[in-house]
């Protein structure tokens, strides 16, 4: 087996080489650990590009497993999603996937053990009185006034929470470790708590649930990981992590590292407040392009190769991740360029008038100059244009190179064309432009005058209809939760969302969802996955711009 990574090198790959050289392990085993509660977002694509990809880098496997501890926050929606996630972003678990409770007798069975061992207890304390014994990060807990009951009758009460004789929050189970810790996550920390609630998988069979920490290191153990990754919050949780495992009859005692978590600019990731903007309907739903979920990302036209490349950039190390979104977007827009083929839309719509219209042409023109293989199609003219209203000035600033009364512009594939009138309503709103182009221009540069400007434009009898949303930021600020007295839904984007009514090429029509293109000089945009219709309506999402527009001057 080879250990030589085809990815830039991180802390977490010269200890893995080490490891591999040293004979500690012969392979590697990771996993990807995910609470089925909600649905995963940018920081979990992170660590799914980490974990899967080391498992491919150095030939080894990584095991999807869900952490179904908590049931009254999971759900079976949540837990296709994830597995749907994964998939998408072009990875593969090994085997089956495992479940936490898949290992709900294990885990029983190992506090009874603990028991036994004089290194757990039943504790009658309220969760209140828990986190007064509990003490400060300047001061030492108390020992519980349950801590010394006996053996015999923690084993007995143990059982009497699993037969579910006591009420929710009754009693729990704790670990006997060190109530004067400095460490506040080794003063005691429960390991079981009751908890009457209908799991996703065992059904009612359970009214007792093992805590996270006391879950997480056995499963590990039990899959037989060799190197257990997770971010930098739980490096506090690394001691309990090592005591559980060094205390139970357990072969694999696996190693728990930690790096940096991502926070992404302009966004959230807490999956709490996520959930948020959910119930609260800011957006519209998990998937809604704005959120920085994957699914959200996938929707909006971000490419699986864009978001890995993404990771691959900001890397993995233990300083602050803190990644502005121009990064991400940077990411998307090269992997689009490539991609992408290349037609014409039209957002703002303006109509154009030929005056001196002779007859039907159509002009070839390649899906990417790039790309002679994207192969091409026929762009239509008419006597009925429609421009973006943006490209006409009835006062030009300063260096203006596009239509205005009287000036001349390039028809992109097409005519130079002239501005002879402006066709204005009621309220003095330019709603016609009458114009007239240079039949000698075809393909050519007008003779005895420079025209430098060229806009683009769609034959009015030839293009389509379609529904087009302009996706931006979801929020104003770069750190929306920073300050924790201020509600972050303040800083929400009002214009994070238009929706106009636009044109497309008619080659477009029979795009399948998830179709990417680039509308020349407007960005690059996506068929809805959810909405667009082939051959029926037309949605479109617009991924990103051609160039960062949050740049600041």
């Amino acid at each position: 087996m080879s250990s030589t990574p085809v990815a830039a090198s991180n802390f977490i790959r010269t200890i893995i080489d080490g490891d591999l050289a040293s004979g500690r392990h012969s392979s590697i085993v990771t996993r990807f650990p995910p609470e089925p509660n909600g649905y995963l977002h940018v920081g979990h694509a992170k660590s799914i590009c980490l974990n899967f990809g080391l498992a491919r880098d150095y030939q080894g496997k990584c095991n999807l497993r869900f952490d179904d501890t908590n049931p009254e926050k999971e759900s079976e929606e949540y837990a296709l999603s994830i597995q749907e996630d994964v998939r998408w972003l072009g990875f593969e678990w090994d085997g089956a996937v495992h479940w936490a409770s898949d290992y709900f007798d294990d885990l029983y069975n190992f506090a009874v053990e603990l028991i036994n061992k004089g290194l757990a207890y039943v504790d009658d304390l309220t969760p209140e009185e828990m986190r007064e014994y509990r003490g400060t990060l300047k001061e030492a807990g108390r020992n519980s006034p349950y801590r010394d009951r006996t053996v015999a009758e923690n084993l007995t009460l143990f059982a009497r929470m699993k037969a579910g004789e006591f009420a929710d929050g009754e009693k729990v189970l704790r670990a006997k470790i060190d109530m004067a810790s400095s460490n506040i996550n080794m003063r005691d920390p429960a390991i079981y708590r009751i908890r009457r609630a209908h799991h996703i998988r065992t059904g009612d069979q359970w009214c007792i649930y093992p805590m996270y920490d006391y879950t997480h290191c056995i499963s590990d153990a039990l899959e037989g990981i060799t190197h257990s990754i997770c971010t930098l919050e739980f490096e506090d949780h690394r001691p309990l992590y090592d005591w559980v495992l060094d205390n139970l009859s357990i072969a694999c005692h696996p190693r728990q590292y930690e790096f940096s978590r991502l926070e992404l600019q302009y966004t959230i990731t807490s999956k709490r407040k996520l959930l948020q903007l959910v119930t609260s309907k800011r957006v519209n739903g998990w998937d809604d392009p704005r959120m920085p979920t994957i699914s959200g990302m996938r929707r909006r036209g971000y490419t699986p190769e864009g978001i890995r490349e993404f990771a691959k950039r900001i890397g993995v190390s233990k300083s602050g991740n803190n990644v502005d979104m121009a990064v991400m977007e940077g990411a998307i827009r090269e992997d689009l360029e490539a991609i992408a083929p290349r037609v014409v839309a039209v957002i703002n719509p303006l109509k154009v008038t030929i005056t001196n219209y002779e007859g039907a042409l159509t002009r070839e023109a390649d899906f990417h100059p790039q790309h002679p293989e994207f192969g091409s199609r026929q762009v239509a003219f008419g006597p009925e244009l429609v421009i973006e209203a943006d490209d006409f000035a009835e006062v030009p600033p300063d260096g203006w190179k596009r239509l205005t009364l009287g000036g001349e512009i390039r028809l992109r594939h097409s005519y130079v064309m002239r501005c002879d009138e402006a066709i204005k309503d009621a309220a003095g709103n330019v709603i016609e432009l009458r114009c007239s182009i240079d039949h000698a221009t075809l393909g050519k540069n007008p003779e005895g005058r420079k025209v430098k400007g060229v806009i683009h434009f769609l034959s009015v009898a030839h293009a389509l209809p379609a529904e087009i949303r302009l996706y931006d930021r979801l929020f104003t600020v770069a750190e929306p939760d920073a300050d924790k007295d201020v509600d972050f839904f303040t800083y929400l984007n009002p214009e994070s969302l238009t929706v106009v009514q636009g044109y497309v090429e008619a080659v477009v029509q029979d795009a399948a969802p998830e179709t990417r293109y680039q509308f020349e000089r407007l960005g690059y945009f996506c068929t809805d996955r959810r909405d667009h219709q082939p051959g029926g309506k037309l949605v479109f999402n617009r991924t990103v711009t051609l160039k960062d527009s949050w740049t600041k001057p």
